[in-house]
C-alpha cells in the first residue's frame, strides 16, 4: 500500500492532476459534489421519517446544540453568499458551480429544519448517516483540488465546515451511550436474554463489521464481565462435535496406517478443505495489497483482512478444542500399563503447551507460502524501479537462507530438550503440590523446592539457547532491509543512474514492505518446528493401546454362575513388549461364583492390588484369559475423591435415588459425619479430599461403589483407614448387609474379622495364587494369623443389636477438618486495567539495567533508521537540483555508516531482550516456588492443585515465550511511531494538526476496546483452571472412572469446561477484530486524505508548502503506514496487557500468607535429648469460624514412652500431629518439647528434628536412595540394615537396589511396601521423637506384629506417638490416649483401662474381636 501511495503520488505531481482538472471538471463537480449533497438530503429525509416516533429522554447538551444549530447555520449563510456571487456571472463553469452551491444551501437548510425535531439526536448519530458523512470526505477531498485552483476563501470555508460537521456527529455518536432504566429485576432478565437477542438480531452488516460484540463491549467498559455475558458459540464450534470429527479421522488413520498413524493427516482430513479455501482468500488478499487504486485498495483489504483472520481464528479454536478433548478422551481410554510410558507431567504438557503449538500450525503453514509471495512481488516491483541493481540486495537475502536453516535446526533440537525438561518440571511440581503436607512434616519442602529450581535452571538453559538463536534470526532479518537498501542504491548509483524522489521513495516503500515478511519468517519457521515436534509427541501418546478387557475366552467355558473367570493369566505393569519377563501376576487361575464374598490376603507386596487391577484390565495381560461377568464398582486402596460436593462424589453421574442414597450413607457410617458438616452432603470437598480425614475418604469412596448397585465389587483394603467400631459397622451393614449381600465382592484385606466372614479366601504370594478355598479349610502353615471363628454370624439376631448400639446411641465426631467443608475458594481475578506495578515488577525481574539498555538501544536503532532515510532524502534533493558538492561515494559511505550503526544497535537490542526475558523467566519461577513453599498448609487445602499448576504451566509458558515476544513487538511499534512523529514534525507540522481529530477517535476506540479486552483475558485465564484441574483429577482417577464405565460422564463434564473456555476465546477474538476493522477503515481515510493533499500541494496552489521533493517523498512514505502502525501499537499494547495478566496471576500467588519460618529461640546440639512432649490446654481450629478440632487438651508424654492415640475416624487424632509439627497454629495453650515452647523455634528446624510416618505414604520419582535419605546423612550399610528390619529389603533388591529409579508416587511398590519404606525413612532419621500415623494400616497382621517388635527394639529411649485403628497395634504400649470430638476422654495404661469394662478403650477392644 505504501508502494502505491508513494509511486502514484509522485508521478501525479507532474501531469495527471492538471489533466484531470482540464478534462473532467464538470463531471467531478456534478457527480461528486451535487450527487453527494442529493444523497445526503435523501438519507436525512428517510431517517427522519423512520425515527419520527423516537423521543429523546433528555435535553440536548450545549455541544449537541452547537453541532446541530450553529454549524448548519454557518453553512447555510456561506452557501447563500456563494450562490449570490455565482448567479451574477454568466460563464458556463460558474453555472455548474451554481447548482452545486444551491444543493449545498438546500442541504444545510434541511439539516437545520431536521434539528428541530425531537428525534434529531437519533437521526444525526445514526450509524448510517455517520458512516455516509465519513464517506463524503472522499468527495470533499477530491473537490479540494478545484477549491485551491479557484483560490476561493468561501469554498475553502464551506468544505472545512462540511468536514467539521462530519467529524462532530461521529464524535457525538462515540460519546453517546444508550439510556438504560435499570431495576432490581434487570440482572435476572438480561444475562440470559442478551445471548439470545445477539444471536437473533445479527444482520449481515453486523456479521461483516462484528457489530454484534457491541453490547458486550459496552458492558465491559462499564463494569466487570462475567461468563454469562459472553458470546454464544456458533453451532459448528461445539467442542463435542469437533472432538468426534477429529477422533473419527484419527481412527481411520490408525486403520489405514497402523504402524505410524499421522495426526497431521487426521487434522487435514477434518479441517483441510476449509483451510485451503482460507488460503485462496489469503492469496487474493495479499495480491490486493500491491494493487490500486489506493483508497479502494485500503477499503477492500480492511474487510478481507478481518474476514480472513475471523475465519482462521474460528478454525484454530475448533482445532484446539478437538485436540484437547481427544487427549482427554485418550487418557480415559488408556489403561495404567499402557500409559506407563508417559509421566503425568508429560501428559499435562500435551494439554497445556503442545495443543497450542499444534494450533499455531494454522498460521505458519499459510505464512510459509504467503510470505515468499509477498517478498517475490516486492522484488518484482523493485526490478521495475532499479532494474538489476536489486540483485545485490537479493544476494544478501539468499546468502542468509542457509544460515537461518542451520539456526532453525539448532532451535528444533533445543526446543525438544526444553520440552522434556518442562514435562519433568511440571511432574515434579505436581508431586510437590500433591504431597505438600508430608513434605512440610519432613522438613523437606525447601530441599524439594531447590530440586525443582535446579530442574527449572536446566530447562532455562535450553530456553536460553533457543532465545539467543532467535535473537540471531531477528538480527539477520531486521537488518536485511537496511542492507538491501544500501546495496541496491549503491549499485544503482554506481551503474550511472541518477537517483530521483519517485525511484528512491518507491523503493523505500518496497523495502518497508519487505520488513514484515522478512521479520516474520524466522518466527514462522520456529512455529512450524514447534508444531511438528508437538504433533509427534501427541501422536505417540494417541497411539497407545486403549483399555480392553480380554474377552477372547469361549463363553461356553465360563458358567453363567461364575462372576470371575481367570485362566492361567500372567500380567505386567509394563507397556513394553520386550519386558514381558517382568511379570507381576504369574499363571493365576481363579473362579469366583456369583454372590460370593472373596477375601484376597497375603503379605505386603504379594500382588493383591495387582490382582484386582488385572481383573479391571489395568494391567497388560501377556497370556491367559480374564473374564468378568457383569458391571463393576471399584474402590482403590488410595481413595480417589473429586473436587465438588459430597453428593456429587457419591452419585458419580448417576441419577439421585433418595432411598438408596440415604441407605448407602447409613451403611457406610457417613450419615452422622454429614450431619455435622457445614452444608450437609452439599458441602464442598477440596482437591483430592484434603478437607476430609483418611477414614472419611475411604468411606466416601465405598459409598460411591455401594450406591452404584453394580454386579461386582472390587474393594482394595477399604477397612484399613477406619477404626474398629466403624469397621464393624461397615462390615455388617455394607459388605454383608442387604445392599450388597447378593452381590459378588472381592476384597483385598488384612482385617481378620472380614477374612473370617468370607466365603472364599485367596492367598497371594509373589504374584501367584498360593491357595484358595473356604476360610475353614485354610492351612495354618499358609496363613497362620487368620481366625477361623466367624464373629459375624449372620444368623445371630443379637449381633446387629450389639454392634449398632454405639453408633445409634452416641454421636461421633466428624473429621477435624471436615467442618471446613466450604473452604474451597473461587479463583480471584483482578478488575480494571493492569496496574503499573505489574509492569514495574516485570522490569524488576528482568533487571533495571537490562531494561534501560533495551529501551536505549531500541530508540537509537530507530533513530539510525530515520537518519538513514533523512540522508537519502538529502541526497535526492542535492542530486535532483544538480548542486551536489559531494561525490556518490561520499553519500554511499555515510549511508553505510548508518547501516552499520543500525545493525549493531539491532544486535544489542535483540540479545538484551533475550537476556532480559530469560532472567525474568528464571526469577519469576524461583520467586513463585519460594513463596508457595512457605505458604501455610491451609492455603493448599483451600486452593485446588490444578489452579496452582496452571500458574506453573500455561502462565509460566506465557512468561517464557509469548510475553517477551509481544513486548518486543510493542517496543518496536512504539519507537517506530515515535520516529514517524519526529520526522513528520520536522517535515510538516500541518499534517500533525490534521491528525488531531483522527487521534481523538482513535483514543476513544482504544479505550472502549482495552477495558473489555482486559476483562476477556482475565476470564480466559480463569476458565483455563477448571480444565487443568479436571484433567489432573482424571489422570489420578482414570482407573476408577473406567471401572465404573463413567467415561461419557467425565467427557461431558470436561466438554462443559472446554465450552466456557472456547466462549471466552471466541469473544476475545471478535472484540479484537471489531477494533482492527475500524482502525483499518480509519487508516484508509487518512491515507486517502494525505495522498490528495500531496497531489494538490504539488500544483503550488496549496497555502502551505510541503518543502523539497525529497522531504515530500519522505513524508508520504512515512504517512502511509502511520495508522496501520497506530493499529499495530494498540494491538500489541492490548496483547501485552493480556499477556501481563499472566504476571498479574503469578504475583497473586507471590502474595499468599507465609508461615512464621523464623523463631525467637535457636537450637543447638542434638535436640530433643529426652523426647518429653507436653500439651497444656491446647485448642486448635482449622478455620476460626468452625468448632475446635482439639478442645483444651492437656497431656504429658515422658521421654522414651510409647503412646497410642485412638478414637473414631475424625476424632482429632491426626490433629495432634498437625499441632506438634505446627502445620496449623494453635489458638490457645502451648506445646512443649524438652521444656521448650515449639512456637519459639524456627519451624523448619523443629520439623527436621522430629520423625514421622504419614498416613498416606509418599515416594517421589527418583532414586530409592534419594527417597530414603535425600540429604545423604547415612551410609549404605545403615540403609540396608534398616530396610531389612522393616521387612522390605528383598523387594528393594529385586527392584534393583538403592540406585533403582522409582516411578511416579512409587507405583512400582504396593501401598503396604511404600508404608514400610516410609517407616525405614523415619528410622534412618534417628530422632528422639517418632510419630506414626497409621503406618501399619496397609500391611498384613503378621508383618504388622514384626514391625511393632522392630519399632520397640530400634526405638528404645525414643518417644513414639502411634495413631492406630488396629487395637493390637497399641495394646502393648506404655500409655493410651482416647480422643472423641477433639476432647481427650481417657488416658492411662492399656492394662488399667481394660480392667474397666465401661471405659472407651474397652469398647474399642471388644469391637475389634
Amino acid at each position: 500500500m505504501a508502494i502505491t501511495l508513494t509511486n502514484s503520488t509522485l508521478h501525479f505531481m507532474d501531469a495527471n492532476m492538471e489533466r484531470l482538472g482540464d478534462i473532467y471538471p464538470s463531471f467531478i463537480l456534478l457527480v461528486l459534489g451535487l450527487g453527494a449533497n442529493v444523497v445526503t438530503l435523501l438519507l436525512i429525509l428517510i431517517l427522519t421519517t423512520m425515527k419520527r416516533n423516537d423521543m429523546c429522554n433528555r435535553r440536548k447538551s450545549y455541544i449537541e446544540k452547537c453541532v446541530l444549530y450553529v454549524i448548519p447555520a454557518l453553512g447555510a449563510c456561506l452557501s447563500c453568499v456563494d450562490l449570490v456571487v455565482l448567479v451574477r456571472t454568466n460563464r458556463r463553469r460558474e453555472v455548474i458551480l451554481c447548482f452545486l452551491s444551491l444543493s449545498r444551501f438546500t442541504m444545510w437548510i434541511f439539516v437545520m429544519v431536521s434539528s428541530k425535531f425531537a428525534c434529531a439526536c437519533c437521526v444525526f448519530t445514526s450509524r448510517f448517516l455517520c458512516f455516509w458523512w465519513i464517506f463524503r470526505f472522499i468527495t470533499e477531498a477530491l473537490h479540494l483540488n478545484m477549491v485551491f485552483t479557484l483560490q476561493s476563501a468561501q469554498e475553502i470555508c464551506l468544505v472545512m465546515l462540511d468536514i467539521g460537521f462530519g467529524f462532530s456527529i461521529n464524535v457525538l455518536r462515540i460519546k453517546k451511550t444508550p439510556v438504560k432504566i435499570s431495576s432490581l429485576e434487570d440482572p435476572l432478565i438480561e444475562e440470559c436474554d442478551d445471548q439470545r437477542r445477539t444471536e437473533e438480531t445479527k444482520s449481515w452488516w453486523d456479521l461483516f463489521t462484528f457489530g454484534y460484540i457491541g453490547s458486550i463491549m459496552k458492558h465491559g467498559s462499564m463494569k466487570q464481565l462475567e461468563f454469562e455475558n459472553l458470546l454464544p458459540l456458533p453451532p459448528d464450534m461445539d467442542p463435542f462435535t469437533c472432538c468426534e470429527n477429529l477422533l473419527r479421522c484419527w481412527q481411520l488413520q490408525e486403520c489405514s496406517n497402523s504402524s505410524n498413524p499421522s495426526l497431521i493427516w487426521s487434522i487435514s482430513s477434518v479441517y483441510g478443505w476449509p483451510y485451503l479455501r482460507l488460503g485462496l482468500l489469503k492469496g487474493f488478499n495479499d495480491c490486493i495489497g500491491f494493487a490500486g487504486p489506493l483508497f479502494l485498495n485500503r477499503l477492500i483489504k480492511s474487510f478481507l483482512d478481518t474476514q480472513y483472520t475471523f475465519r482462521l481464528s474460528k478454525l484454530k479454536l475448533k482445532l484446539r478444542s478437538s485436540i484437547m478433548s481427544v487427549i482427554y478422551k485418550k487418557c480415559l481410554l488408556v489403561n495404567t500399563a499402557n500409559r506407563s510410558g508417559f509421566s503425568e507431567g508429560e501428559i499435562q504438557t500435551f494439554m497445556s503447551v503442545d495443543a497450542d503449538r499444534i494450533v499455531n500450525l494454522c498460521n505458519s503453514l499459510h505464512d510459509m507460502w504467503s510470505l515468499p509471495l509477498q517478498i517475490g512481488v516486492a522484488l518484482y516491483f523493485l526490478y521495475t524501479q532499479v532494474k538489476f541493481a536489486f540483485l545485490s540486495g537479493l544476494a544478501i537475502t539468499i546468502l542468509l537462507i542457509p544460515v537461518n536453516k542451520w539456526i532453525s535446526v539448532l532451535i528444533a533440537s533445543a526446543t525438544e530438550k526444553m520440552m522434556k525438561l518442562k514435562d519433568e518440571r511440571i511432574r515434579k511440581t505436581g508431586e510437590l503440590l500433591t504431597n505438600i503436607r508430608t513434605l512440610k512434616m519432613y522438613g523437606w519442602d525447601n530441599w524439594f523446592a531447590t530440586w525443582l529450581k535446579e530442574t527449572r535452571a536446566n530447562e532455562v538453559t535450553h530456553l536460553a539457547t533457543r532465545k539467543y538463536l532467535d535473537a540471531w534470526c531477528v538480527f539477520f532479518w531486521a537488518t536485511t532491509p537496511t542492507l538491501f537498501s544500501l546495496c541496491t542504491f549503491g549499485l544503482y548509483a554506481l551503474m550511472g543512474h541518477q537517483l530521483d524522489a519517485a525511484t528512491v521513495f518507491t523503493c523505500l516503500a518496497l523495502f518497508n514492505s519487505l520488513i514484515s515478511p522478512l521479520n516474520s519468517f524466522p518466527w514462522v519457521i520456529n512455529g512450524l518446528i514447534d508444531a511438528f515436534i508437538s504433533t509427534r509427541r501427541v501422536s505417540k501418546f494417541l497411539c497407545c493401546l486403549e483399555h480392553k478387557k480380554d474377552s477372547s475366552i469361549d463363553s461356553g467355558l465360563a458358567s453363567e454362575d461364575l462372576a470371575v473367570f481367570v485362566e492361567d493369566a500372567s500380567c505386567t505393569w509394563s507397556s513394553n513388549i520386550e519386558e514381558d519377563y517382568n511379570l507381576t501376576i504369574k499363571n493365576v487361575s481363579l473362579r469366583v461364583p456369583k454372590g460370593s464374598f472373596v477375601a484376597v490376603i497375603g503379605e505386603v507386596g504379594s500382588g493383591k492390588t495387582s490382582l484386582l487391577n488385572s481383573l479391571l484390565g489395568e494391567m497388560r495381560c501377556v497370556r491367559g484369559s480374564i473374564l468378568l461377568n457383569g458391571s463393576v464398582a471399584y474402590v482403590p486402596q488410595v481413595p480417589w475423591i473429586l473436587s465438588g460436593t459430597l453428593r456429587e462424589n457419591i452419585l458419580f453421574g448417576k441419577l439421585f435415588d433418595s432411598k438408596r442414597y440415604f441407605d448407602t450413607l447409613s451403611a457406610c457410617a457417613l450419615d452422622v459425619d454429614i450431619s455435622h458438616m457445614v452444608g450437609g452432603d452439599m458441602a464442598c470437598i477440596g482437591d483430592k479430599g484434603v478437607n476430609l480425614s483418611g477414614g472419611q475418604r475411604a468411606r466416601l469412596a465405598l459409598a460411591r461403589a455401594v450406591y452404584h448397585s453394580s454386579d461386582m465389587y472390587l474393594l482394595d483394603d477399604v477397612l484399613s483407614a477406619v477404626d474398629s467400631q466403624v469397621g464393624c459397622w461397615i462390615l455388617q451393614r455394607a459388605l454383608l448387609g442387604p445392599l450388597l449381600n447378593k452381590k459378588t465382592r472381592v476384597m483385598c484385606t488384612h482385617n481378620s474379622q472380614a477374612i473370617s466372614c468370607a466365603d472364599i479366601v485367596v492367598v497371594m504370594d509373589k504374584g501367584k495364587v498360593k491357595w484358595s478355598g473356604p476360610v475353614i479349610n485354610i492351612p495354618k502353615s499358609i496363613y497362620p494369623t487368620v481366625s477361623l471363628t466367624n464373629d459375624f454370624d449372620m444368623s445371630s439376631p443379637n449381633h446387629f443389636t450389639k454392634r449398632k448400639e454405639p453408633l445409634s446411641t452416641k454421636k461421633e465426631d466428624v473429621d477435624e477438618i471436615s467442618e471446613a467443608a466450604d473452604i474451597i475458594k473461587l479463583e480471584e481475578r483482578k478488575e480494571g486495567r493492569v496496574e503499573v506495578m505489574v509492569y514495574r515488577n516485570y522490569a524488576v525481574f528482568s533487571g533495571w539495567f537490562i531494561t534501560i539498555v533495551i529501551l536505549v538501544s531500541a530508540v537509537l536503532m530507530q533513530a539510525s533508521r530515520n537518519g538513514n532515510d533523512l540522508w537519502l532524502s538529502y541526497w535526492v534533493d542535492k542530486t535532483g537540483r544538480g548542486v551536489s558538492h559531494y561525490s556518490t561515494s561520499f553519500y554511499l559511505m555515510v549511508l553505510c555508516i548508518f547501516c552499520i550503526i543500525n545493525s549493531i544497535l539491532t544486535l544489542v537490542r535483540a540479545f538484551s531482550f533475550a537476556f532480559g526475558g530469560l532472567k525474568a523467566a528464571a526469577r519469576v519461577h524461583n520467586a513463585l516456588i519460594s513463596n508457595l513453599i512457605n505458604a501455610p498448609i491451609q492455603f493448599f487445602d483451600q486452593t485446588p492443585s490444578g489452579r496452582i499448576l496452571n500458574r506453573f504451566s500455561s502462565d509460566l509458558y506465557t512468561i517464557d515465550d509469548s510475553l517477551p515476544f509481544i513486548l518486543n513487538i510493542l517496543l518496536a511499534n512504539f519507537v517506530g511511531l515515535l520516529g514517524i512523529i519526529v520526522v513528520l514534525s520536522y517535515v510538516q507540522v500541518l499534517f500533525l494538526l490534521l491528525l488531531l481529530p483522527f487521534w481523538y477517535i482513535y483514543s476513544k476506540l482504544q479505550f472502549f476496546y482495552r477495558s473489555t479486552s482486559r476483562e476477556l483475558r482475565r476470564l480466559d485465564s480463569v476458565s483455563r483452571s477448571p480444565i487443568y484441574a479436571s484433567f489432573t483429577e482424571t489422570l489420578d482417577g482414570s482407573s476408577t472412572i473406567r471401572a465404573f464405565k463413567s467415561e461419557d460422564h467425565f467427557v461431558a463434564r470436561f466438554i462443559e469446561h472446554l465450552t466456557v473456555y472456547q466462549r471466552t476465546s471466541y469473544s476475545e477474538i471478535i472484540a479484537s477484530l471489531w477494533l482492527s476493522l475500524r482502525l483499518q477503515l480509519l487508516g484508509a481515510m487518512i491515507v486517502f486524505f494525505v495522498a490528495v493533499m500531496a497531489v494538490i500541494g504539488s500544483r503550488g496552489n496549496f497555502p502551505i508548502s510541503f518543502g523539497t521533493p525529497g522531504l515530500v517523498g519522505l513524508a508520504l512514505s512515512y504517512a502511509a503506514p502511520l495508522v496501520s502502525l497506530l493499529g499495530s501499537f494498540l494491538t500489541s499494547f492490548t496483547e501485552t496487557e493480556k499477556e501481563m495478566v499472566s504476571i498479574e496471576r503469578v504475583l497473586q500467588y507471590m502474595d499468599v500468607p507465609q508461615e512464621e519460618v523464623s523463631g525467637r529461640q535457636s537450637l543447638s546440639g542434638k535436640w530433643p535429648v529426652q523426647g518429653v512432649v507436653e500439651f497444656h490446654n491446647v485448642t486448635m481450629r482449622y478455620i476460626p469460624t468452625l468448632p475446635p478440632a482439639l478442645n483444651n487438651i492437656s497431656f504429658i508424654v515422658q521421654g522414651g514412652m510409647q503412646v497410642g492415640v485412638i478414637g473414631r475416624t475424625g476424632a482429632g487424632k491426626s490433629s495432634i500431629l498437625n499441632a506438634l509439627f505446627r502445620l496449623t497454629p494453635v489458638c490457645n495453650g502451648e506445646i512443649m518439647v524438652d521444656g521448650i515452647n515449639i512456637n519459639h523455634l524456627p519451624v523448619r528446624e523443629l520439623r527436621s528434628r522430629l520423625a514421622v510416618v504419614p498416613q498416606s505414604p509418599f515416594l517421589f520419582q527418583g532414586s530409592l536412595r534419594n527417597n530414603l535419605d535425600p540429604l545423604g546423612s547415612n551410609e549404605d550399610w545403615r540403609i540396608w540394615e534398616i530396610l531389612e528390619k522393616c521387612k522390605v529389603k528383598a523387594e528393594v533388591e529385586k527392584a534393583g537396589g538403592l540406585d533403582s529409579n522409582l516411578k511416579e508416587s512409587g507405583c512400582s511398590f504396593s501401598v503396604g511396601q511404600r508404608q514400610l519404606l516410609c517407616l525405614a525413612r523415619a528410622l534412618l532419621k534417628s530422632s528422639k521423637i517418632l510419630c506414626l500415623d497409621e503406618c501399619t494400616a496397609n500391611v498384613d497382621v503378621h508383618t504388622a506384629s514384626l514391625l511393632q517388635s522392630t519399632i520397640s527394639s530400634e526405638c528404645k529411649g525414643v518417644t513414639v506417638i502411634t495413631i492406630a485403628h488396629r487395637i493390637s497395634t497399641v495394646r502393648d504400649l506404655d500409655s493410651i490416649l482416647v480422643l472423641d470430638r477433639g476432647i481427650l476422654v481417657e488416658q492411662g495404661k492399656p492394662k488399667h483401662l481394660l480392667q474397666d469394662d465401661s471405659s472407651a478403650f474397652s469398647s474399642f477392644v471388644r469391637a475389634s474381636k
